[in-house]
C-alpha cells in the first residue's frame, strides 16, 4: 500500500471550504455577516468615502488618529479628488496600499486594516494599517489549562479581545460572529462565533434560539449559558467543552462545531460535544501521533481507575476475598488487622478528607493552597495510618485515584468523576461486585441518552460511526484527519487536502 495515497476522490475535494472570495462585493457582504464589521459613510465635497473594518481587529485610537478624523477634516473642504491615489494624500501614514486584488485585501482586512472606498471605484480600495497588539501574551496565559507543548495564550474578561485573538488565528471571512444581548439587568453581549460552511446551521441556529429564549436576570459567566442551553439539566456530565484556550477553540471551529462567549468571561462554550472531547488535549497534535496516542490512552485510562479502584476495594475486601491472590492477601490482612472499622467507612473517611484538601486548596492563595496539600496529605495521612483508623494499602489506592481524576483536560469532567465515585463505593459496599456492575450499567444507560444541540452524547461509540472513530481514543497521522467529523454533520466534510512531503526523495527532482 502507498502510504503517501490519502487524497480524498474528486466529489470530496470539491466539497472543501472555499475560504476566498470573488470579488469585493461579495467579501463585504461575508463580512456584513459579523457583529464586529463596521462601516462608516465620510460624505465630502466631491465624492462619499466609506470606511471599513472589523471593530476587533484593529485599535479604535489609531482609526480616530490616522483615518477619521484626517478624512472629516478634509471633507467639508472644495477639492479635485478623483481617484484614491488622491484620497490617500490626506492620511497621515506612508503605509497605505491601494490594490485591486481581492486576495491581498481580503488578507489585510483580517489582519487588522480598515478597507477605504469611493463611490466611483469599486472595485478597488487603500487600506490602512489599524492592528492592534492586545490579548497576545502579556496577561493572558492559560492558568487552569497548562500545556508544556504549545501554545499557551488563553482568553481574558473582554470580548472584542477574545474575538480579536481568534480571528488573529483565523483569518478567514467566512468567520461569522453573532452578537446578542441576554440579561434583563445586565444586558451582557454574547457572542455566537462559526464558521459559515463548515458548521452546520442548524446547530447555529438551535445555539441562537436557546439564547434568545434566555430570560435571566444577570448573565456572570459564560457557564450560566452552558447549563441554560444544555439539553439536559439533571446529569453530572457537562454537555458543552469549556475552554480557555484558543487554539482549542479554532480547533472547534474548524472542525464544525460552534463557539459561544459573553463578555466579562474568559471561557469559551463549545459544541456540540461529545464524550470523547473532554480527554482530548490540545497538546496531542503538538506531539508525534505515537506519544500523542500513548498519552491519550493514559488519560483515558486514568479516568476509568479513578472512577471505579475505591469501589472495586471495597467490593473485594468486603465480599469477594476468594478472588485476591495469596500473595497479595496476607499483606492486605495484615494492614486491616487492627483497623476498627468496615472498608466503606476506611474509604468514605479517606476519600472526604481529599476532597477537604482540594477544596481548601483550591480557596487558599496558590502558595499556600500548594503547600497545604502537599503537607496536610503527608500529616493527615501518617496520622490515619498510625491512629488505625485506615490501612497502608487503601491510602496507596485513594491517593493513586486522586492523582488520576487530574488527567482529564476538562476541569468539569474532572468534577464529575469525583462526584461519580461515591455512589460506586455506596453500590459495591451494598452488594460487592453485582453492586459495582449495576453502577456501570446505570452510568452507561444515561450516557447513551445523553444529547448536546441534539446530538448523541456517547458518539462515534454509539451510535456508531466507524469513519469518525480515527481520532477518538487513538491520534492518528495529519494525513489522516483531513474530514471534519460526520457526526457535527458538516457542511463541507473536507478540512484540507492531505499531501506528503515524502513524495520527493531527491530535492533537485523534476
Amino acid at each position: 500500500m502507498d502510504r503517501t495515497r490519502a487524497i480524498p476522490n474528486p466529489q470530496e475535494a470539491e466539497s472543501k471550504l472555499n475560504t476566498e472570495c470573488g470579488d469585493l462585493a461579495s467579501l463585504i457582504e461575508q463580512a456584513k455577516r459579523s457583529s464586529d464589521f463596521q462601516e462608516r459613510a465620510i460624505p465630502s465635497y466631491a465624492l462619499d468615502v466609506t470606511v471599513s473594518y472589523f471593530g476587533t481587529l484593529i485599535e479604535k485610537e489609531l482609526l480616530e488618529l490616522r483615518l477619521l478624523e484626517p478624512l472629516q477634516r478634509h471633507a467639508a473642504e472644495p477639492n479635485d479628488i478623483r481617484k484614491l491615489e488622491d484620497l490617500a494624500r490626506w492620511i497621515p501614514t506612508e503605509e497605505i496600499e491601494v490594490t485591486d486584488r481581492i486576495e491581498d485585501i481580503q488578507a489585510k482586512l483580517l489582519k487588522g486594516h480598515a478597507m477605504v472606498r469611493i463611490a466611483a471605484e469599486d472595485a478597488r480600495c487603500a487600506l490602512v494599517p489599524l492592528a492592534g497588539k492586545r490579548g497576545v501574551r502579556k496577561n493572558n496565559t492559560t492558568e487552569n489549562e497548562f500545556s508544556v507543548v504549545g501554545p499557551n495564550i488563553g482568553f481574558v474578561e473582554d470580548l472584542d479581545t477574545n474575538i480579536h485573538l481568534l480571528r488573529l488565528q483565523i483569518n478567514i471571512p467566512q468567520l461569522v460572529v453573532k452578537e446578542l444581548k441576554i440579561g434583563s439587568l445586565s444586558k451582557s453581549r454574547v457572542a455566537v462565533i462559526y464558521i459559515e460552511g463548515a458548521a452546520n446551521e442548524q446547530n447555529v441556529q438551535t445555539v441562537r434560539q436557546r439564547l434568545e429564549a434566555i430570560d435571566f436576570d444577570v448573565v456572570f459567566d459564560t457557564s450560566l449559558l452552558d447549563q441554560m442551553i444544555a439539553d439536559e439539566s439533571s446529569t453530572p456530565f457537562p454537555l458543552f467543552v469549556t475552554t480557555e484556550r484558543r487554539d482549542r477553540v479554532a480547533y472547534a471551529l474548524i472542525s464544525g462545531q460552534v463557539a459561544i462567549i459573553g463578555d466579562g468571561s474568559p471561557y469559551f462554550v463549545t459544541g456540540p460535544s461529545s464524550l470523547i472531547d473532554f480527554f482530548i488535549s490540545p497538546e496531542d497534535y503538538y506531539l508525534p501521533w505515537l506519544l500523542g496516542s500513548f498519552f491519550r490512552m493514559i488519560r483515558i485510562l486514568g479516568v476509568v481507575f479513578s472512577l471505579f479502584a475505591t469501589s472495586f476495594y471495597i467490593a473485594l475486601t468486603t465480599f469477594h476475598y476468594e478472588v485476591i491472590p495469596k500473595d497479595l492477601l496476607g499483606p492486605l490482612v495484615y494492614s486491616r488487622m487492627n483497623v476498627p472499622f468496615p472498608p466503606v467507612v476506611e474509604v468514605l473517611f479517606l476519600e472526604l478528607t481529599i476532597e477537604f484538601l482540594r477544596e481548601a486548596g483550591a480557596r487558599l492563595p496558590t502558595k499556600i493552597g500548594q503547600t497545604l496539600g502537599i503537607v496536610g496529605g503527608i500529616i493527615i495521612g501518617q496520622a490515619a495510618v498510625e491512629a488505625a483508623l485506615t490501612s497502608n494499602i487503601l491510602i496507596i489506592v485513594v491517593a493513586l485515584s486522586a492523582l488520576a481524576s487530574f488527567t482529564t483536560p476538562i476541569y468539569k469532567m474532572s468534577n464529575t468523576i469525583r462526584f461519580l465515585r461515591f455512589p460506586m463505593i455506596v453500590l459495591s459496599s451494598i452488594w460487592g461486585a453485582i453492586g459495582l456492575f449495576v453502577g456501570i450499567g446505570f452510568l452507561l444507560v444515561h450516557l447513551t441518552r445523553l444529547t448536546s444541540l441534539g446530538s448523541p452524547y456517547t458518539v462515534p461509540v454509539y451510535p456508531l460511526r466507524v469513519s469518525d472513530l480515527r481520532d477518538s481514543v487513538i491520534r492518528p497521522a495529519f494525513r489522516w484527519t483531513y474530514k471534519r467529523p460526520g457526526y457535527l454533520r458538516p457542511r463541507s466534510r473536507i478540512r484540507y487536502a492531505p499531501s506528503s512531503g515524502r513524495t520527493k526523495e531527491d530535492p533537485d527532482e523534476e
